[in-house]
C-alpha cells in the first residue's frame, strides 16, 4: 500500500473534495487515492470494505428489503496545470477550481460522506469507486468487478454519480467509433497523374458529414441527441507521394433506442462505397424511469433538487448496470460541459445539494 495523507470523511464537503482532489490519479496511476479511500472506509465498523485492483467497494448489511449501489470513478483525465485545488468566494457561493471537480471528484466526495454517516439507511448500499473509467472500456474497474465479482454489484436500482449539474438524468446515448478507409494508388508528386490521390478521394466521406442532420429521438419520454462527427484523419507517408490510404475516423453518439448493430448498419449506409471498419462501440441505455426504483428515487433526489429528468447525452456506466438488469440513473454535482476542460470547476452549493437529496431518499 502506498503511504499518503489520510481522507478525513467527518471534514466538510469543501474540504474533503479539494483533498480527494488533490490526490492526483489519472487513468492507470489511481493507487494512492483508492489506498487512502480503502483506509477511511475501513474505520466504519457498519461498513464491509472489499478490493480488486484500484477499485474499491464498501456495503451496508442491515437486512433492508432492497438494496442500492451508488457508484464514482477515482481516476481523472491527465493533469493540465489545473493542481492542487483553489477554493473562491466563501461558503455556499464558493467556486472549487481544479481537476476532477467535475469530472467527478465531487461525487466522490459526496459518497465518501455519506457512506461514513450514514450508519443506518433504510436501503441497504453498495458504495463503489472503481479505476480507469477515461480510457478504453476494456480497461474499466467496473467491468472487471462485473467480470470478478459480479456478487458485489447486486441490488435492485443503481446511481452513478457523473456531473449532472445536480440534475437527474436518465440512461445515455451510445456510442460507436469507425474508420471510413479510402484506398488510392501511390506515385511521385511530380508524376501525380500516374496515381491516385486517395486524401482527395475522401472528399465524398467529408462532405457526407457536413450534410448529415443528426437525428433527436424521443425514448421513454425523453429526447436524445444524436450526432455524427470526423474526429482523426490521416494519410500520406511522405510530402513528395500520392498517398494511396487516407482513413476518416468517425464517432457516432446513437440514442438508446437503437441497438449497437442497428448503429453499425447505419453507418454503414451512410458511407456506402467505402470500406468501414468498428473499432469500438457499447450500447446506451434506456431511461428506466418507469421502474418502481427509480421512480422513488427520483420523487426524493427531485423533491429536494427541483426541475425535472433530463437525458444524458454522452456515455456512462448506467449502460454497463442496465446490462446486468439494474435500472440506473445519473445524478451529480458539476457542470458536464466543464468536464475535461482546463478551468474545470464547481459551485460548492451544487455539492451540498447532492448530498441533502442523497442523504433525503437514503434515510425516506
Amino acid at each position: 500500500m502506498t503511504t499518503t495523507t489520510p481522507l478525513d470523511l467527518t471534514a466538510d464537503l469543501t474540504t474533503l473534495t479539494a483533498r480527494v482532489c488533490d490526490i492526483a490519479s489519472v487513468s492507470g496511476d489511481e493507487a494512492a487515492l483508492a489506498d487512502a479511500v480503502e483506509a477511511a472506509l475501513a474505520a466504519y465498523p457498519h461498513l464491509e470494505v472489499l478490493r480488486d485492483g484500484d477499485t474499491v467497494v464498501a456495503r451496508t448489511h442491515l437486512g433492508r428489503a432492497s438494496r442500492v449501489v451508488v457508484a464514482g470513478h477515482l481516476d481523472t483525465v491527465p493533469v493540465a496545470g489545473n493542481l492542487p485545488t483553489r477554493l473562491e468566494g466563501e461558503g455556499e457561493d464558493a467556486v472549487l477550481w481544479g481537476r476532477g471537480t467535475v469530472d467527478m471528484k465531487g461525487g466522490v466526495a459526496v459518497q465518501l460522506a455519506l457512506a461514513a454517516s450514514l450508519t443506518a439507511p433504510t436501503r441497504d448500499v453498495t458504495w463503489v469507486f472503481y479505476d480507469h473509467e477515461e480510457v478504453d472500456a476494456s480497461l474499466s474497474g467496473l467491468g472487471r468487478v462485473v467480470r470478478r465479482h459480479p456478487e458485489w454489484l447486486e441490488a435492485d436500482f443503481a446511481v452513478l454519480g457523473e456531473p449532472t449539474d445536480a440534475g437527474l438524468e436518465g440512461g445515455c446515448n451510445g456510442t460507436l467509433r469507425a474508420e471510413v478507409r479510402v484506398t488510392g494508388v501511390a506515385a511521385h508528386s511530380a508524376r501525380a497523374w500516374t496515381g491516385v490521390n486517395a486524401i482527395h478521394a475522401a472528399a465524398p466521406v467529408l462532405a457526407r458529414l457536413a450534410a448529415y442532420e443528426p437525428a433527436s429521438v424521443e425514448v421513454d419520454g425523453l429526447v436524445y441527441r444524436e450526432g455524427l462527427n470526423a474526429v482523426l484523419i490521416s494519410g500520406g507517408v511522405a510530402t513528395n507521394v500520392v498517398p494511396d490510404r487516407c482513413v476518416v475516423t468517425v464517432n457516432y453518439r446513437f440514442a438508446p433506442s437503437r441497438t449497437v448493430a442497428e448503429a453499425t448498419a447505419h453507418v454503414e449506409e451512410l458511407f456506402a462505397g467505402f470500406e468501414v471498419v468498428v473499432t469500438d462501440a457499447a450500447g446506451g441505455a434506456r431511461p428506466g424511469l418507469d421502474d418502481p426504483a427509480a421512480a422513488e428515487f427520483a420523487a426524493a433526489v427531485l423533491g429536494v433538487t427541483g426541475g425535472a429528468p433530463a437525458p444524458k447525452y454522452g456515455w456512462t456506466d448506467v449502460a454497463r448496470f442496465a446490462e446486468l438488469g439494474i435500472p440506473a440513473v445519473n445524478f451529480g454535482p458539476g457542470d458536464p460541459l466543464l468536464a475535461h476542460k482546463d478551468d474545470e470547476r464547481l459551485p460548492v452549493a451544487q455539492l451540498v445539494l447532492c448530498h441533502e437529496a442523497l442523504r433525503a431518499w437514503l434515510t425516506a
